[in-house]
């Protein structure tokens, strides 16, 4: 009901306005000024409200500055001016809502977006249920058309399922058993069975909506200058006002002169041009968790990525299995995919998928596991102490040394596959070699992220030097660092910290939350991240494409220049029309209006970064030859 009344008042003051200009044709000159107060008191009252609720939090508004304005103009008898300014001030307030309220549209489309019910299978029986009621176990049946209310693993069923909530991409994504579902997203076409493992509030699409909120409520550096700027900017007007009326004795002058000082333009310049690049890069799969990180992400020197889930797929497979010691090929996937089935690693996820390819019975449900960051993962099934990790974790742990084993393991290294350990009881009993897919988009993504001006494109890994580099080499990384625990990776952020770089990693993974946490701007593959490095993040990749990073800082950059822009025109908006108003140039109404005028172009040029952006070209932002970076 409020921006109806808004509306209302403000068309109300402007009939008035309207009518008070008919009266002055007739001569009727009582009837013209009680309609000029009258329009003067529906558009002021709100005004003078809002100056006062300052002014008890010892704050001055600009508020203040027109309600002194309004009411020294009717006290002087300058009724037209009264009014005018009154209504002008309300119209550009109104107009700056509208338009601000477009910047925020990602967010009302998101939460659009959010399914309201679900259709559930419960004891045989199909049950339509409110989305809030749907319970973790839930096997959730979604034909075509369908809105998914979870997030979950296909149980059953094949389907095209658009992501373009979760993603940004319209292109609907095939989906068919084990693979992953998310709430927000729908079927396109075909019917799937999924097994709920999110529900409501801990659901992608809910998480995503939260960020998106507490991003647009968050400031950037710039922002909090302004804000900060604003609380002194206030009374100093008032001070220059009465200066200027003490030496030009001129009352109207001097009221004008603090009209026309309200610097609503130079307010609203950064915070207008953050929210729309926040929501822009809403609705293109980015979640960026404040102004101030979309200010860092355009000032980033050294981008460090993680390897596996990040520069890979994130969907490794096992290619070679290797026993030793009289163990058999099924045993050693049993007790290894029953230990990894407790972990979120995408390397334990490929045995994990591995031994249910191969049709190997589930072991017994592992007992005091525990996850070791950056090493491997131990538990107990069966009674078997079961280990499973990297070679170095191996050694410390003291398990006995297999000659053969350590050959073969530096055999498929060199090809660039990860060998992954298992040992019983301190005695290796075979591994496993796995490779992941490289991303078809990361040599092109790593390449334009150069042209844009990053110096060093680095990989910190806990994964073996060779297939660390076999990476690297596909994909145009400068530096490598590998066989890395949790600890080192941080180490190595910390120095470039302290070289004086502004340094961005990305990561997916539990042994990245640290490191992301580390870096000056730490994002998160979302479509394979684990909830801590997502939660960790500054900002996070809803899709599973770096080519998203590389938009996300032509983005930032964008973001960054318009605030710019918008901050310059308006600060040379109000010199202009202050300086104006000294030589009598510029009066009341008209620089009102120039004023408001000015407001709505700041925003217009905000609403500008509410369009997809173009590629940034192959030469913008190359810098110099990059300095040399060392490591710790």
């Amino acid at each position: 009901m409020a921006k109806p009344r808004k509306a209302a008042a403000l068309l109300a003051s402007g009939l008035l306005l309207a009518l008070a200009g008919g009266f002055h044709l007739l001569g009727w000159e009582v009837a013209q000024n009680g309609a000029l107060l009258l329009a003067s008191a529906i558009s002021g009252w709100t005004i003078a409200v809002k100056a006062v609720q300052s002014l008890r939090m010892s704050a001055f508004s600009i508020e203040l500055l027109v309600t002194i304005a309004m009411i020294g103009a009717v006290i002087l008898g300058e009724y037209v001016e009264a009014a005018a300014v009154a209504f002008l001030f309300r119209l550009g307030a109104y107009l700056e809502a509208i338009t601000l309220g477009k910047t925020r549209s990602a967010l009302k489309a998101l939460v659009d977006l959010a399914p309201a019910e679900a259709i559930v299978l419960r004891d045989g029986t199909q049950v339509k249920l409110l989305a809030s009621e749907v319970v973790r176990g839930d096997r959730v049946l979604l034909p075509s058309g369908s809105k998914i209310a979870v997030d979950g693993q296909v149980a059953s069923g094949q389907a095209l399922v658009n992501e373009a909530a979760i993603t940004g991409e319209p292109v609907p994504v095939a989906k068919q058993v084990h693979d992953r579902v998310f709430s927000g997203t729908t079927v396109d076409t075909g019917y799937l069975e999924v097994i709920a493992e999110q529900v409501g509030e801990d659901t992608t699409f809910a998480k995503i909506i939260e960020l998106v909120e507490e991003a647009q409520e968050s400031k950037a550096k710039t922002q909090k200058f302004l804000d900060k700027f604003a609380s002194y900017y206030t009374p100093g007007m008032l001070a220059l006002a009465v200066l200027v009326y003490f030496i030009s004795r001129n009352p109207e002058l001097a009221l004008t002169f603090l009209v026309i000082a309200c610097p609503g333009a130079l307010v609203i310049s950064a915070p207008v041009s953050m929210v729309a690049g926040l929501g822009n890069g809403a609705a293109n799969g980015l979640l960026v968790k404040g102004g101030e990180v979309l200010e860092n992400l355009a000032k980033a020197e050294v981008i460090v990525f993680d390897k596996t889930g990040t520069l890979t797929e994130g969907r490794p497979g096992v290619v070679a299995v290797h026993t030793y010691g009289g163990t058999q090929e099924r045993e050693l996937l049993m007790l290894a995919a029953a230990v990894e089935s407790a972990s979120e690693h995408p390397l334990g996820q490929a045995i994990v998928n591995a031994a249910k390819e191969r049709e190997v019975e589930p072991a017994e449900r592992p007992e005091r596991v525990e996850v070791h960051k950056g090493s491997g993962i131990s538990g107990t099934v069966g009674g078997k102490a079961v280990l499973v990790g990297k070679r170095e974790w191996m050694d410390h742990l003291g398990v006995a040394k297999n000659k053969e084993a350590w050959t073969e393991a530096e055999r498929q290294e060199k090809q660039g596959y990860t060998v992954v350990f298992v040992a019983t009881d301190e005695k290796l009993i075979g591994m496993v070699a796995i490779t992941d897919p490289v991303r078809p988009e990361a040599k092109e993504a790593i390449r334009e992220l150069k042209r844009q001006g990053v110096k060093r494109v680095l990989m910190l890994t806990g994964d073996n030097r060779h297939a660390a580099q076999h990476v690297a080499d596909r994909v145009g990384i400068d530096q490598v660092y590998a066989g890395l625990l949790p600890a080192d990776k941080v180490a190595h952020i910390q120095e470039w910290k302290r070289q004086g770089y502004r340094v961005a990693m990305l990561g997916d993974g539990i042994n990245d939350a640290p490191a992301i946490a580390a870096a000056d701007i730490g994002m998160a593959m979302g479509g394979t991240g684990t909830d801590v490095a997502i939660e960790t993040a500054d900002a996070v990749i809803m899709t599973d494409r770096l080519d998203k990073l590389v938009y996300a800082r032509q983005l930032a950059k964008r973001t960054v220049r318009n605030m710019k822009q918008n901050v310059s025109f308006a600060v040379a908006v109000v010199v202009l029309l202050l300086a104006g108003v000294l030589t009598e140039h510029i009066y009341l109404a008209s620089g009102m209006f120039i004023h408001e005028f000015s407001v709505l172009l700041v925003i217009l040029n905000a609403l500008r970064l509410t369009r997809r952006g173009r590629s940034s070209g192959r030469n913008k932002g190359r810098d110099a030859e990059p300095k040399a970076i060392t490591g710790v």
